[in-house]
């Protein structure tokens, strides 16, 4: 079974670089970095609470594009480039991630960058999800 590209209408276009790739006959998922860019291919948000949202929801709308759902993401990886701020704010960083995560937790990786591609960006999420994974917690 071939890998499938897929694209979310809904963020700006990628150049070189998938939103997500879906493989194999369980629907491995691997979602592509991503940042606070908005369909345009600005980065929205001036502080980390605020780009986190936009970011957030940029990876649950690639893993919708792909037929998955924000409860099969089985790992993601968080890049920052100030860990100090992250900590810092780590309860409006709470806020934000379950109001699109909700209370799933999956494998997580926090790394300190000096920066993202875009320079305005704060913050990027990668993640891997199994499309039909079930929490059993």
């Amino acid at each position: 079974m071939p890998n499938e590209i897929v694209t979310a209408p809904e963020l700006a276009e990628p150049v070189g670089y998938a939103h997500a790739v879906v493989s194999g006959p369980g629907r491995l998922v691997h979602l592509g970095g991503q940042t606070a860019l908005d369909a345009a291919g600005r980065i929205c948000g001036e502080d980390l609470p605020a780009q986190l949202d936009v970011v957030a929801g940029n990876v649950v709308a690639a893993l919708r594009a792909a037929g998955g759902v924000p409860t099969d993401i089985v790992s993601i990886q968080i890049f920052v480039t100030d860990v100090a701020a992250y900590r810092e704010q780590l309860p409006a960083l709470g806020k934000v991630w379950q109001k699109h995560f909700g209370h799933h937790y999956p494998a997580s990786g926090l790394f300190g960058v000096t920066r993202l591609f875009d320079e305005e960006a704060l913050i990027e999420l990668m993640a891997v999800a199994v499309i039909g994974a079930e929490d059993t917690r």
